[in-house]
């Protein structure tokens, strides 16, 4: 079992991700956009970490990079799930730290795919 933490400023995305990542066992917790993830991150420990990019008051890209200062989350995958599907994004997401991508609208299958490929929690 891993502790995940799903950042998107949409309730909807959020509860679908939390429910398929429940339904394989893990624990989920939620925030809504970059600032409130790193606040949560800093009062928890996570084994991974799966962000929307665009997002009110700190985009995805400004919570890797933050997160990527953080003892503890400097290794750990962080996995983009976003609109954006251009190379400049996911060159940018790179840069800042991001271990994959994946584009919405996604399901369940691909989500654990991805997941199984970025990580040993599966």
């Amino acid at each position: 079992m891993a502790k995940i933490l799903i950042v998107d400023d949409s309730k909807s995305i959020r509860t679908m991700v939390s429910a398929v990542l429940a339904a394989a066992g893990h624990e989920v917790k939620e925030a809504i956009d970059g600032h409130d993830a790193l606040k949560v991150a800093q009062s928890d420990r996570f084994n991974l970490v799966i962000s929307d990019v665009n997002m009110p008051i700190m985009d995805g890209f400004e919570l890797v990079a933050e997160l990527r200062k953080m003892e503890g989350y400097r290794y750990i995958p962080i996995v983009f799930l976003t609109t954006a599907e251009s190379e400049f994004f996911r060159n940018k997401g790179r840069e800042a730290g991001a271990t994959a991508w994946i584009t919405k609208p996604f399901n369940a299958k691909k989500l654990m795919d991805v997941l199984s490929k970025v990580t040993d929690l599966w």
